[in-house]
């Protein structure tokens, strides 16, 4: 299948991307909706989550991306292989979470990762990295209580931002004593982490619990 390119960097600020995405009807994307739900925001191209879900199948995967292009091809190939407990989704999520996990079971959502986000390296681009504190507090009220949070970036100043908005919110707790995880807790690792140790350059990683 040939790939789609598309621009690397998307600005979430931008008044295309200021539509909140409607709730979803989870017995319409999902064989099963009532699985276990593991969110992931920022999936590009959906690589992590489709092998995910094929190991995974008593779980569900949804996959959130602001670069529609990249969403309609991992849809494709989703359907193209029958996968019926993923689904990827174009959206902005920092103004669309509230409104697609709204019509969710409580209880479902147990998973998120967050892998890799955009950087914006500049202080005045602040705004449009996708940890917000707006955003964690979303989460926290839809994630099952003993859910977990997964964050992981190339970059430490990016990695150090997200790590401690969570940290400081009381709904999570931080797993591990140490600063970063060593490893990656789940099975598969993004295509952007196996480049990155590739290059032998470090990976910052840390595991939040819902309390």
């Amino acid at each position: 299948m040939a790939v789609v390119r598309v621009r690397q960097h998307v600005n979430p600020l931008a008044n295309k991307y200021q539509t909140p995405a409607d709730p979803l009807e989870w017995e319409k994307i999902y064989l099963q909706p009532n699985q276990p739900l593991h969110l992931d925001i920022g999936c590009a191209r959906g690589q992590f989550l489709l092998k995910m879900a094929q190991i995974e199948p008593d779980w569900n995967f949804l996959g959130l991306e602001i670069r529609e292009p990249l969403v309609v091809e991992a849809n494709k190939l989703r359907s193209e292989l029958g996968l019926t407990n993923l689904h990827y989704l174009f959206c902005n999520v920092n103004n669309s979470l509230n409104s697609l996990l709204s019509s969710l079971t409580p209880g479902t959502l147990q998973r998120v990762t967050i892998q890799f986000p955009d950087p914006w390296f500049k202080n005045r681009h602040a705004k449009r990295r996708v940890v917000q504190p707006e955003l964690v507090v979303e989460l926290a009220n839809y994630l099952a209580v003993g859910g977990t949070v997964f964050l992981q970036s190339d970059q430490e100043f990016i990695a150090v931002e997200m790590r401690d908005r969570f940290r400081e919110n009381p709904a999570y707790q931080k797993l591990g004593a140490e600063e970063w995880l060593a490893e990656n807790p789940l099975p598969i690792p993004t295509e952007r982490e196996i480049g990155t140790m590739k290059k032998g350059e470090p990976v910052y990683r840390a595991l939040f619990v819902k309390r």
